[in-house]
């Protein structure tokens, strides 16, 4: 299905530019991690768009997944953790040209990050985030995360989980994001198909991808997965159903639906943002700036 809210691809009028690639920093993940496909699905996600390097931003927080940043030939910011979101926000207001991309995990997203998570969902803003979900802390070396399963027995809950898990797709769903999907690490090429929509989507785009931790989550392991998981395009979901995306959201267990859950129009916030119809911030001229009077306007 066609995105009609999608956003035109680049164009240049010179020689080609180089788009984004391998780093010259290695991986640092567990051999086997998940987050490697991740890493592999979003360089070709934005080799296939053709973006230059110059032009892409991807902003992490604090975990294992979020030295994404340093393995790819773009541009990166590394902050603090759960504060992925806010600063993507802000690189994303100074200059609105720029396709900018959040990526963590989910005890960096859903955790301290979840209410940044829920705002950026509701303004629309018009950004990619990317989740590397493996249902534990992997860094902090295996406690249980926002989306552990009950009775998961982990190094903080000896006895077994006792707190029911976050749903991602269904809180975005309920956030406002109006591109909504799951991936899998073990399916690079699928998720790559899932990234490159999202990045062409106009609006919050969110995939969620399922990305095994093969040293501390013996549980959400990939063939836990492989024997659970069945592609949405292949069962006749409608992604502008958003009843039947709520529905779909609510599946776990013996099935699990990864693919686009959801794809709606909306006006994001750099539309509707009046300083930023004269360009990007970064473009416009400083002028000066009478502070009295600025000042006066919010006494």
């Amino acid at each position: 299905m066609a995105d009609s809210s999608a956003r035109a691809p680049p164009t240049t009028t010179g020689p080609a530019l180089p788009v984004v690639g391998k780093s010259d920093t290695r991986p640092t993940w567990c051999p086997g991690c998940g987050d490697f496909g991740v890493v592999a699905g979003i360089e070709m996600a934005l080799k296939r768009l053709g973006i230059p390097s110059h032009e892409v931003v991807i902003v992490s927080g604090i975990g294992c997944s979020s030295n994404l940043p340093h393995f790819l030939s773009s541009y990166g910011f590394h902050g603090i953790h759960g504060r992925a979101i806010p600063v993507a926000e802000g690189i994303r207001w100074a200059n609105h040209e720029l396709t900018v991309i959040g990526t963590g995990g989910d005890g960096d997203g859903f955790g301290i990050g979840v209410g940044h998570f829920v705002h950026a969902m509701r303004r629309n803003v018009d950004l990619t985030y990317v989740t590397m979900d493996n249902q534990i802390y992997g860094l902090t070396t295996g406690q249980a995360s926002p989306t552990s399963e009950l009775g998961h027995k982990t190094k903080s809950t000896p006895d077994g989980v006792i707190e029911a898990p976050i749903d991602p797709i269904a809180l975005a769903l309920a956030s406002g994001a109006t591109y909504i999907a799951r991936g899998f690490s073990g399916d690079v090429k699928h998720l790559a198909d899932l990234v490159a929509n999202g990045i062409r989507h106009k609006g919050f785009a969110f995939v969620d991808v399922l990305s095994p931790c093969v040293t501390y989550n013996k549980i959400n392991t990939f063939d836990f997965f492989r024997q659970r998981i069945y592609k949405l395009e292949s069962s006749g979901h409608d992604p502008a159903d958003k009843v039947a995306a709520w529905q779909r959201a609510l599946e776990w267990g013996e099935k699990i639906p990864i693919g686009l859950f959801y794809r709606a129009e909306r006006p994001t916030y750099e539309d509707l943002e009046e300083v930023l119809q004269a360009g990007p911030l970064a473009r416009q001229p400083a002028g000066i700036v009478d502070l009295p009077k600025l000042l006066d306007e919010f006494v």
